[in-house]
């Protein structure tokens, strides 16, 4: 893994070594192992290396035997090695045995539709400097990040935001709309960041800048047809046979490696997969929680002890929190909500002392339909057939009276379903994961903004969004439209973000094995009873991998790594959260109506309501504008 950043120019003047040198020091944590520049007419080029492969000879950036090609690289080319034999074979000579040097050769090759041939997670900038033409690139599923800008006749271009805003002649505008859409969506969707004119590339997609012109192209769309047919047992074989190979391919190192392990199933069978492989014992890190309905140590024990692995595990202690919520703001270089960032990033840097590279389940609920939501959008759609009498009135005056149990794991309490349902209403069927999120509804976001910023177009964006990318796959069943939605955004909009800032921030390489594209189109185009079967999501994963597991983690139902936010804002937060939300001096409340906030924590805090999720998005909001 890397950092990377550069320029480039509609003319030929050089990249700028100043500028170059203060946006690469910001990656540093990305490459804390070595550092390296190009500078060429029209061009810049900087990186940090986190050295995993071809320790001795694999820093950048690289050139191609004539040196009319140089590219710069974050992330791992799994089938680099395949690849490079093909290239020998063809007459490419190689200076190092990198997946980098791969990359140059496959363009010499292929131009642009190298992108196609490469199994891996990665973000890469390649310079064509006979064409004096640059290459940008995602991978398929968004593993990797990559922001750019267009500044006059240039563009600049890094793996994160903190770096690149130190590229930018001037600091940029906040963008309040994306600043809503964080609100409903825990964090700000491609090609959007909080600032004006500032973009991520989005996954599966390049960017080409020639002489000032910039066009962005999609190279890989994922197809859900025609579906696989034969028996259940063939499929499950397969299944084993990919899913295998996908871990295989993912323990490729010159550097120790492990595996995050949460005690559900996907981190599970990932574990197993490697103890198989494997001829050492893996070393496996799990984080637990002083609540212990939150706590899933017992079963990453169990499979701990079953595979007889190296296991590491701690318990996040309150008195952490604080001042780790207020780094973690600054870790994105933008608002982002998702709270299982904070043990990922104490898990992360737990696990960095013992390896260098940690496997992980991520994936596997969007790819097979692992999320509850996936099973009860059917449900939800019967209910709201009901009468407006019990759907509008009855239910929402029953989640009123009654009082949530946020101290308990989501989903857990039928109070928690009834306050549930009674959003069902207000929010587009075809934008599941705001049906089932405790984020702001449209009129809770109205209510908080200060009335001079709120404009009524704001109302549904969030949820327009996410139906434009349901009705993008026309012509297919209910599921297959929620699970494109959500790997076109839930998965590379949060998930992954999370995943690659919370390792990276340790200086740690993540790596996921059901991320492999390979994988991921076979299943995609598996008959949705595969995927879900009644109320039970992952259903061909469970069948196929049941003998991997002990019978309780089997059972057990997901948790990950989420925390008690409930519980924590009506206990060692209370007072924290009443400061950083409300004091007259804060930032926040240049955009938002102290009373509107003053609400949300009264009626957490007695009980009412769980605004959990809500307090703690606009805890990072604040603590990331105070900067």
């Amino acid at each position: 893994m890397c950092g990377i950043c550069g320029q480039v120019f509609a003319d030929t003047r050089p990249g700028e070594r100043v500028v170059l040198e203060r946006m690469n020091a910001a990656l540093v944590h990305r490459g804390p192992d070595s550092d390296g520049f190009y500078l060429s007419p029209g061009v810049g080029f900087a990186m940090r290396r986190l050295a995993v492969i071809d320790l001795a000879s694999g820093d950048q950036p690289i050139s191609n035997e004539d040196g009319s090609l140089w590219i710069v690289f974050n992330g791992e080319i799994f089938n680099f090695p395949e690849l490079m034999e093909e290239l020998g074979a063809k007459g490419h000579t190689f200076k190092t045995r990198s997946d980098t040097e791969c990359i140059l050769h496959l363009y010499e090759e292929h131009g642009d539709d190298c992108l196609q041939y490469l199994n891996g997670q990665f973000a890469l900038a390649l310079w064509d400097a006979p064409r004096q033409r640059l290459l940008l690139a995602r991978d398929r599923l968004g593993e990797k990040p990559l922001y750019y800008a267009q500044v006059g006749d240039s563009l600049v271009f890094s793996s994160e935001l903190p770096a690149l805003l130190h590229g930018l002649p001037h600091a940029p505008v906040l963008d309040l709309t994306a600043i809503d859409l964080y609100l409903s969506l825990q964090y700000i969707p491609d090609p959007l960041s909080v600032y004006q004119g500032v973009c991520k590339l989005p996954a599966a997609h390049s960017l080409i800048w020639q002489k000032g012109r910039l066009e962005v192209r999609r190279y890989w769309q994922l197809e859900y047809a025609p579906k696989w047919a034969g028996e259940i047992t063939g499929l499950e074989e397969i299944l084993r046979e990919k899913l295998t190979q996908a871990v295989r391919r993912r323990m490729l190192a010159d550097v120790p490696l492990g595996a995050h392990l949460s005690g559900g199933i996907d981190s599970s069978i990932i574990v197993a997969l490697m103890a198989g492989i494997s001829s050492h014992p893996v070393e496996t890190f799990t984080v637990g929680f002083e609540e212990q309905s939150f706590s899933e140590l017992p079963y990453a024990r169990a499979v701990a002890e079953r595979y007889a692995t190296h296991h590491h595990e701690f318990i996040l202690s309150h008195g952490d929190i604080p001042a780790t919520l207020r780094e973690l703001s600054l870790q994105f270089g933008e608002p982002f909500a998702d709270s299982s960032a904070l043990p990922l990033l104490l898990l992360s840097r737990i696990t960095r002392p013992h390896v260098t590279v940690a496997l992980n389940g991520d994936g596997g609920d969007d790819i097979f339909a692992g999320y509850q939501r996936h099973a009860l959008d059917e449900w939800a759609d019967a209910y709201l057939h009901l009468p407006g009498l019990i759907t509008k009135k009855l239910v929402p005056a029953l989640a009123h009276y009654l009082p949530d149990q946020s101290d308990r794991p989501v989903g857990s309490s039928f109070q928690n379903g009834v306050h549930r349902l009674e959003q069902l209403t207000q929010i587009d069927r075809r934008a599941s994961i705001l049906r089932w999120g405790s984020f702001f509804s449209p009129d809770q976001r109205r209510e908080l903004w200060q009335a001079q910023l709120w404009q009524e177009r704001q109302a549904y964006n969030a949820e327009e969004w996410l139906i434009e990318r349901y009705e993008a796959l026309p012509n297919r069943n209910r599921l297959d439209r929620t699970l494109h939605t959500d790997l076109e955004t839930y998965l590379p909009g949060d998930l992954l973000v999370k995943s690659d800032r919370m390792t990276m921030a340790a200086s740690l390489e993540g790596r996921s094995p059901f991320l492999d594209h390979e994988l991921v189109e076979w299943v995609a185009r598996l008959p949705v009873k595969y995927k879900l079967n009644g109320m039970q999501g992952k259903y061909l994963l469970r069948r196929a991998f049941a003998r991997y597991l002990p019978k309780a983690v089997l059972r057990h139902r997901k948790q990950g790594f989420g925390i008690p936010l409930g519980a924590w804002f009506r206990g060692p937060l209370a007072d924290w959260s009443n400061g950083i939300l409300l004091d007259a001096d804060r930032k926040l409340l240049s955009y938002f109506k102290s009373d509107a906030i003053g609400r949300l924590l009264d009626e957490h805090q007695s009980g009412r309501v769980d605004h959990g999720k809500r307090l703690f998005a606009l805890a990072i909001l604040s603590l990331w504008l105070e900067g």
